[in-house]
């Protein structure tokens, strides 16, 4: 029981008491039982006949009264300890707050380095595991928020409100914290699908104040929490500087092959060390069209049937796309381009399934055009086994099957496809065989000028250049070390025994940041422009070369099966496909049916199509489908 407790029963027994003294005051039992032996008993000469009723009537309320007010006093004090172990309480729990949100920030940029060496341990792709970046991005934004109002609050309940202005030399400024919340709700707002995708621009610009994002969120928690969080921005900044370097050459854009179906295939140079796997991706600039976006696009091309050639899929459906199908489609002879990668999965693990079956909608079969080349010149080969391969691909319009054209490179004729097991069946949902008329366009080829300050692609550090990558990664946290315990030692720690205070805060964590871009800048700077040196007489040989003679497009018009072909390999293409019109394809029948012991489903296009594939497959119809997801939307 309570000291407040018992002091409230106490008061409670003595007030009922004199009340009953009221109330037996008028009866005879008081008045002749009680009144006769209470004067004998209390009545002096100090109070004379007083004594009773003093005892009786006053003393009770006296004592209550007194008794009353140290019980006020113990709670008031009761109070005020409560409400500072409230207030230090929420204080804490704001605290532990934006410690999850640095542990959420230990993870947020692994997933965001498209060259990682840590993402290919665990079978990973940037890519892939973009999602995890989204995930991880919006739990430390809601913690980071719950922090910021957490000390407000606190701030506020204590009447301190002036914190929110301090910067302190000796422990964390609040206003640097406040400053890089700013800038994260920016991000975060924007980033959001509703926004990201109907605004896309807003996103893309408004997600670049990460920088500022990082510079002021790092003098906020200071140099030693900074250390906690360190490897996956020092990586992530390695990787950034390395994109930067390979997007300052301009690429060396050989041609383009215009389709009916608004879709434009771009064919770059690119050197033959290049090393890339099936459903690579390539991040494309175009500074006419805007200096500052890049967009990613799915590679078509196979680096070894094409070794001197890297051909990217664009489909006519956002504005810049738009700008850049205007562009071609006006007879120009050059076009200014940048690019970033190639960036994609380190191994061709399609291969191990017996046999595959990939199903696509729309554009969704440009990852599967690589596929289908890697799998083509593996079977030139007497010594390598490739599956069988089923191609199911659904168009909108009877125009969008020229996109099979994209199948082959464009001038290739000496390809035997007919070593390979692959049979196409397209389905084209919204039109009829009737509706084709000769007046349909067809597929044009541009050929671009060559220009001296172009260049073939050529891999950043990265996965063609483990190793150079290690050595950068390596020799610059090494040398930050170096110079870290070096400034330490005979900078930091002289002032600090001379002043007897700590070293300012902020500076400290300005010098961390500053450390940290040098050391990155240098050895990164050295190595890239080491390789690119060594490279240099590659470079010159393919800068060499002459543009080949234009070659005429004998798939201008697939989809006239009469058609005289000019080639052997287009004429298997066509053999192999079989065109299917008004219909959808009915996938539940379709993929039950497909014989094998292992089966990999690829599937690549809209949410329900990937739904309903991978509910097929794991409906237990059949056990020998394996499904997997190619989706690039995020």
């Amino acid at each position: 029981m309570s000291m407040g407790t018992a002091l409230r029963m106490i008061f409670l027994v003595v007030f009922i008491g004199w009340l009953m003294v009221w109330v037996l005051l008028p009866t005879t039992i008081y008045t002749q039982a009680w009144t006769p032996k209470l004067n004998c008993k209390l009545n002096s000469t100090y109070f004379g006949e007083q004594g009773t009723n003093l005892l009786l009537f006053s003393f009770p309320m006296m004592f209550i009264a007194a008794l009353g007010c140290v019980y006020l006093h113990v709670q008031q004090e009761s109070k005020k300890i409560n409400s500072k172990r409230w207030q230090t309480r929420f204080r804490s729990v704001s605290f532990i707050l934006g410690y999850v949100g640095n542990i959420c920030w230990a993870f947020l940029f692994f997933p965001v380095s498209r060259g990682s060496s840590i993402l290919p341990l665990a079978g990973l792709t940037s890519e892939s595991s973009i999602k995890y970046h989204i995930w991880l991005g919006h739990l430390s934004m809601i913690l980071f928020a719950a922090h910021t109002i957490g000390f407000i609050v606190y701030w506020g309940t204590t009447h301190q409100m002036a914190e929110m202005l301090e910067w302190r030399k000796d422990w964390v400024p609040n206003v640097a914290g406040e400053i890089a919340f700013v800038f994260a709700m920016g991000m975060w707002v924007t980033s959001f699908p509703r926004v990201r995708r109907k605004m896309f621009e807003v996103f893309f610009y408004t997600h670049h104040l990460y920088g500022f994002y990082i510079f002021f969120y790092v003098l906020h928690v200071g140099a030693a929490y900074f250390c906690m969080i360190l490897p996956g921005i020092y990586l992530f900044f390695i990787d950034r500087f390395l994109r930067f370097l390979q997007s300052r050459r301009r690429a060396r854009l050989v041609s383009a092959r215009i389709l009916p179906c608004d879709t434009v295939e771009l064919n770059f140079s690119k050197s033959p060390g290049l090393i890339y796997n099936p459903t690579s991706i390539l991040f494309l600039n175009v500074p006419s069209i805007s200096k500052l976006q890049w967009h990613p696009f799915t590679i078509t091309s196979n680096c070894n049937m094409e070794p001197d050639k890297l051909s990217i899929v664009i489909k006519r459906e956002g504005s810049w796309s738009q700008k850049l199908y205007q562009e071609l489609s006006s007879s120009v002879d050059y076009l200014n381009v940048s690019v970033e990668g190639p960036y994609g999965p380190t191994s061709s693990h399609f291969l191990r399934h017996e046999s595959l079956v990939m199903v696509s909608g729309g554009s969704g079969i440009t990852p599967f055009i690589s596929i289908i080349r890697e799998i083509i010149f593996r079977s030139q080969s007497e010594e390598l086994d490739v599956p069988p391969v089923l191609l199911i691909c659904a168009f909108k319009n009877l125009a969008d099957l020229t996109m099979l054209n994209l199948l082959l490179p464009i001038s290739d004729t000496h390809t035997q496809i007919s070593k390979m097991q692959l049979q196409i069946e397209a389905y084209v949902t919204r039109e009829n065989e009737q509706t084709f008329t000769d007046s349909e366009k067809h597929l044009q080829t541009i050929w671009f000028k060559s220009d001296p300050f172009d260049s073939p692609i050529s891999a950043a550090l990265g996965p063609n250049n483990w190793l150079w990558l290690g050595a950068i990664i390596s020799s610059s946290f090494v040398m930050f070390l170096l110079i870290l315990g070096i400034f330490t030692r005979y900078y930091i720690f002289p002032i600090e025994q001379e002043t007897y205070e700590p070293y300012h805060f902020t500076l400290r964590a300005l010098w961390d940041i500053f450390l940290v871009c040098t050391c990155i800048f240098i050895a990164s700077s050295a190595i890239f422009l080491w390789c690119k040196k060594q490279n240099a007489k590659e470079y010159e040989r393919i800068l060499n070369l002459k543009a080949p003679t234009p070659p005429t497009s004998p798939w201008s018009q697939f989809y006239v099966a009469d058609r005289e072909l000019e080639s052997l390999p287009h004429q298997s293409l066509v053999q192999a496909t079989k065109v299917h019109f008004g219909a959808k394809p009915d996938l539940k029948e379709i993929l039950p049916r497909c014989e094998g012991s292992d089966i990999g489903v690829l599937v690549c296009g809209p949410r329900t199509m990937r739904h309903e594939v991978a509910k097929i497959c794991s409906s237990g119809l059949a056990d020998n489908l394996h499904f997997e997801s190619i989706s690039f939307n995020w």
